[in-house]
């Protein structure tokens, strides 16, 4: 087991550290902590994509690839792991690095992603396995669970038949990394790149038990999110490695069967990760439905992390906060118990891996602020 150096990482509040030449994270943001960075361990070449949750019980559980020998992605490296690091406090205090998946030399995994079942209290973790040594370049489509709030994790299982095609076996495939969604009804949706056939959407609607694979191929679309949107469309929002340098957002309002595409000039976009998630809804008892979006505002070069608020569930955009103006690539958002916006983001060409932290009200310069929603 590494040993990891934590005492080296210290949180700090933003108004101290803005002050430093290389530091530009945005006044205003409540807390900062860069919770993965390659002064933790010598023999770690770097950490990369992360993924937030916040659990049942409201603590944030932040996990990663940790990279070793290289920072490549998975069919590069030989020995990729997953970790996490819990937060009970709203992210003001983390544990310990924690290993979640750590197979032997040879074997990788990578690009974590989470579900939050609310029905059954229970995590789904998932992430992309690779044998470098017996299967070179074929990837296989794991997915492990937690029941207690991502203290301990079950062991992993191979999903890869139930939401790919068996002719795919040998295909660029992948689970996009970040978060799906639960929908109204219950259901666990997700996201799943074939480079060759196109973005499928999966999911479950026994709570994990079994998975199912849309066969309606959605394109452009490499890595996206997904989610419902309050009349039940479902939205994805999507990379597309094009020269047009935005989004790509496709609806469906038939649970997949068919899709409407449009290219989205609000959100520009270097070609890179991004996250979108529901904030709010008056379905829930909220005065106004809100959605967020985090990403690399930029259309050439992965810099300028901003996040974007929505109030007519995606058809306009705000302009948006800018979190960090320097290199930033992948993120991940999460909405804290006390109401605050939590974001997970790769910062300054992956040396750093910060978590930040920042109100409705912040975001969007005292125009709006949190508000428990009503009782019903």
């Amino acid at each position: 087991m590494r040993k990891y150096i934590l005492g080296l990482i210290a949180a700090c509040s933003i108004s101290a550290c803005a002050q430093t030449k290389d530091f530009k994270i945005a006044e205003g943001i409540i807390h900062y902590e860069d919770l993965f960075n390659k002064s933790m361990q010598d023999d770690v070449e770097c950490y990369r994509i992360p993924a937030i949750v916040t659990a049942p019980n409201g603590d944030l559980i932040a996990v990663i690839d940790e990279r070793v020998p290289n920072c490549g992605d998975l069919k590069w490296s030989k020995d990729i792991n997953i970790i996490q690091r819990r937060s009970s406090d709203n992210g003001k205090t983390w544990t310990p690095i924690e290993m979640v998946i750590d197979f032997p030399f040879g074997q990788s995994a990578s690009d974590p992603s989470m579900i939050v079942d609310e029905v059954t209290k229970e995590i789904f973790l998932f992430y992309n396995y690779m044998d470098l040594d017996k299967e070179l370049n074929v990837y296989y489509l794991h997915v492990l669970k937690s029941s207690d709030n991502g203290k301990t994790w079950g062991e992993p299982v191979d999903i890869t038949s139930q939401i790919a095609k068996p002719e795919w076996h040998k295909e660029f495939k992948f689970i996009t990394s970040g978060r799906g969604i639960q929908t109204r009804s219950g259901k666990l949706l997700h996201c799943m790149v074939n480079l060759e056939s196109g973005m499928h959407l999966f999911g479950s609607d026994d709570h994990g038990k079994t998975w199912f694979f849309i066969d309606t191929p959605i394109s452009p679309a490499n890595e996206s999110k997904v989610i419902e949107l309050a009349d039940g469309t479902w939205m994805v929002n999507a990379r597309a490695n094009d020269k047009k340098g935005v989004r790509y957002v496709h609806t469906s309002t038939d649970e997949g069967k068919t899709w409407e595409t449009k290219a989205e000039p609000q959100l520009i976009d270097p070609g890179c990760n991004a996250a979108i998630l529901r904030y709010t809804s008056i379905e829930d008892g909220y005065k106004k439905n809100r959605l967020l979006f985090a990403n690399a505002a930029s259309k050439k070069g992965r810099v300028n992390m901003t996040v974007k608020i929505s109030y007519d569930e995606g058809k306009t955009w705000s302009e948006g906060k800018v979190i960090y103006e320097g290199k930033s690539a992948y993120s991940d958002l999460t909405i804290l118990e006390n109401g605050d916006i939590g974001l997970f983001f790769e910062q300054d060409g992956h040396k750093k891996n910060p978590f930040v932290s920042f109100s409705l009200k912040w975001l969007t310069d005292g125009k709006d602020k949190y508000k428990k929603p009503r009782k019903k």
